[in-house]
Order: structure tokens, then sequence, then C-alpha cells
């Protein structure tokens, strides 16, 4: 079993949306796979946390630019959040690239962040975008 497994839970119904998730959650399994090693490849951690920093914030700019084109009302809420996720992201590369450890409570951090936010913050969206047409 995953560290995180892909649920149908976390699907929208958008569908580059619930690629990008998907890409998340199995990127996020990958990061978890390698800190759980016993002897971690720092490289290796290295990389897939630049790629989750990088792919993170394209995601989050393809949900704000739908935001803008369709008028959603809790954009700047949601971006926030977006915002507030990056900041850690970019901290965690920051420290790792230091020589810090990516930490099994870090990985959990992730993934109750990237749950709460797909099955509460993103869901919350769903509803107005698809009413808008935008599935």
């Amino acid at each position: 079993m995953s560290f995180m497994p892909w649920s149908d839970d976390f699907v929208t119904g958008l569908p580059k949306i619930d690629e990008q998730h998907r890409w998340l959650v199995e990127t996020t399994n990958r990061l978890h796979g390698e800190v759980s090693k016993p002897v971690a490849d720092r490289a290796a951690i290295g990389g897939i946390l630049e790629g989750l920093v990088e792919y993170a914030m394209n995601h989050f700019i393809l949900e704000e630019e739908l935001f803008s084109r369709h008028g959603y009302p809790g954009a700047a809420a949601h971006k926030e959040e977006h915002d507030s996720f990056s900041r850690e992201a970019a901290s965690l590369l920051t420290r790792h690239e230091a020589g810090g450890d990516v930490t099994l409570e870090t990985m959990e951090f992730l993934k109750a962040w990237l749950r709460h936010h797909i099955l509460v913050v993103d869901k919350a969206y769903v509803p107005f975008l698809l009413d808008k047409g935008a599935g």
C-alpha cells in the first residue's frame, strides 16, 4: 500500500485538474519512498522536491487562471492557500539543499495538506466551475 493512495474521492470532474492532482499524489508517494529508505538518496530527494515545487506552481497557475476566466468568488482565499503551500514547499527545498533532511513528519504534513486541499478546498470550487462550463 502506498503512503497516500489515490482515491476516486480526489476526482473533481475537471480532467486537467484531476490529471495534475494524480501527478502530485504520485510524486508525494515517490518522495515518501525515497525518504523512507534506510539510506536516503539526497540527489533523488532533491530532484523530486524540485519537480514537486515546479509542478505545484504550474498547477496553481492553472487553477487561478480558471478562477479568473470564470469569475470564481473564492479566488483570493484559494490563492492564499496556494501561496502558503508554495512558501512551505520552497522552504523545504531550501532546507534540503542546505543539508537538512526531509523527515517523516514533513511527509505527513505534505500528505495532510494535499488531502485537505483537494478534498475540501478544491472541491469547494468544483460546482461553480462546472456550472460555468469549465469541465
